[in-house]
């Protein structure tokens, strides 16, 4: 799952400029069980759009494979069996940043981490299911508008939307626990962890692609 486009044959709208793809990055810690899930979940449901998904992990060792099992639950979550072999850690820094529209962190510790190495990402930086917590009642129409009223560039587009859904941070009620907004880390856990795992980044990821889909689609 190295960092390719995702390619599309037709623009997502007739007439929309040619610009710098939207980019994303899902970002954890080895950046061999969650962000990997993450990229792979996210490149398979923006197919289609001029969207660019990869990851990174903040104690990376690059080059490094995903465990069996983290391979497994991906296969299990609908992803390629040699996309998962193929995977590569990348450790995190500023030149991974650079030029994301829009960063999905495992954890409260992710999300830290990227806004130290690049503040200016603080405001399209969130963890994956605090994401989902905000997204979940900011319908399509309404980020649709958003989309719409910043023009044709779908980085704009994008930006726009990640706005909306930063602007429900004072109407959505904080999670119950901190803990709430981080998915588990799986790794050298038992396979009941990874499949817990994937149940708490599964719908979150679901709320990021249905958000960066409504700003990208008329």
């Amino acid at each position: 799952m190295t960092a390719t486009p995702v390619e599309s044959s037709e623009r997502a709208s007739e007439g929309m400029e040619t610009s710098v793809p939207v980019r994303i990055l899902t970002v954890c810690s080895g950046n061999v069980c969650r962000s990997p899930l993450a990229e792979a979940l996210l490149r398979r449901e923006l197919a289609g759009l001029d969207v660019v998904v990869d990851s990174a992990g903040t104690i990376a060792t690059d080059d490094a494979t995903m465990p069996d099992e983290a391979q497994r639950l991906a296969v299990q979550c609908g992803v390629a069996r040699e996309d998962a072999s193929a995977h590569r850690a990348r450790y995190l820094d500023p030149a991974v940043l650079e030029g994301a529209s829009l960063v999905v962190a495992m954890g409260r510790e992710h999300r830290r981490r990227v806004v130290e190495l690049m503040p200016r990402l603080l405001r399209s930086t969130f963890t994956a299911r605090e994401f989902a917590r905000l997204a979940e009642g900011a319908d399509d129409a309404t980020l649709r508008g958003a989309a719409s009223a910043a023009g044709t560039d779908p980085r704009a587009r994008v930006a726009a939307v990640m706005e909306s859904v930063v602007g429900r941070r004072g109407v959505v009620l904080p999670a119950e626990s901190p803990d709430d907004d981080d998915v588990v880390d799986p790794f050298g856990r038992s396979w009941e962890t990874y499949e817990l795992s994937a149940e708490q980044l599964v719908p979150a990821i679901g709320q990021v692609a249905r958000v960066v889909r409504a700003g990208l689609t008329p």
